[in-house]
């Protein structure tokens, strides 16, 4: 099982306190810089967490499937290339495409799932960070 590489991902510990409002405090990032990790499929996501939240660009070839999950963090999905097939709802109530410049609000504990049906850049933005995601114990995106 993989773990996202360290560069990635910067938690409370490894940088400056929240209490540091220094200049220096601010991070900067280019997603071209950051590795793409490999999941299910030919689904890949690059990280970047801060204290309080966390963006991922997730990247979908046409008919790749998230699994049914849901998770105690709110989520924004904003696509910014492609389009995603969702189904919110315990079994499926909702159905919907979200496509380019369209975003999605998942509220926390929501089941839902999806499937790319093209190729697809997803930026998903998550309150707090996806431990599981940091941790790589994201099983469903994983088998």
């Amino acid at each position: 099982m993989s773990t996202i590489p360290s560069q990635t991902a910067r938690t409370p510990s490894q940088d400056t306190p929240m209490t540091d409002l220094s200049p220096e405090s601010a991070h900067h990032y280019r997603w071209d810089d950051l590795p793409a990790e490999p999941l299910k499929g030919t689904i890949s996501r690059r990280l970047i967490t801060g204290e309080r939240m966390m963006i991922a660009h997730v990247y979908f070839q046409k008919g790749d499937d998230v699994p049914r999950h849901s998770h105690e963090n709110e989520q924004l999905t904003y696509i910014l290339k492609g389009a995603l097939k969702f189904w919110l709802g315990a079994r499926d109530e909702r159905e919907l495409i979200v496509r380019a410049g369209e975003v999605l609000v998942i509220p926390s504990h929501l089941p839902h799932r999806a499937t790319a049906l093209e190729e697809t850049l997803d930026v998903d933005v998550f309150c707090p960070p996806r431990q599981d995601w940091l941790a790589g114990t994201d099983t469903y995106l994983r088998s």
